[in-house]
């Protein structure tokens, strides 16, 4: 038997921290969060069937996908789990944007930086969920 070296690289880590957790499906609530065709998705309409002669519950959902607002329909038994996507919101101070669309924004406002001719500032909001981020909102950044 030939002496076969393996060389093992990890690339990155994480803390371990899951992107989604398990919830049952009659805790969930309109206007929450959940994971429909797995994609996250904010519940914009639920309905719960009364139980039948045989079998549970039934919720049905509808969600609206975060990031490009298609929707998702689906029916789970009301004692089932399903997913929720950690969802994480963090305000940025806004500092260009450039040819190409993508906005340069910076997360710690301790920082000291250049200000713009109009000596305007204003935050950006984005949310992450799941790998994804899509800027949500902005307000202006003068208390």
């Amino acid at each position: 038997m030939a002496d076969v070296d393996h060389e093992e690289t990890f690339e990155g880590a994480d803390a371990g921290a899951s992107q989604t957790y398990p919830m049952q499906c009659s805790s969930l609530r309109k206007n929450g969060y959940v994971v429909l065709k797995e994609r996250p998705c904010k519940i914009v309409e639920m309905s719960t069937s009364k139980t039948g002669k045989y079998g549970h519950a039934k919720v049905h959902m509808i969600g609206i996908d975060l990031f490009n607002n298609k929707k998702y329909k689906d029916i789970c038994p009301s004692t089932h789990n399903m997913s929720v996507p950690n969802v994480v919101r963090q305000d940025y101070q806004f500092m260009s944007l450039d040819g190409d669309g993508f906005l340069c924004l910076m997360g710690d406002r301790k920082e000291i930086r250049e200000r713009s001719e109009r000596d305007e500032s204003f935050n950006v909001t984005v949310l992450k969920v799941m790998g994804e981020e899509v800027p949500i909102g902005c307000k202006s950044g003068q208390d």
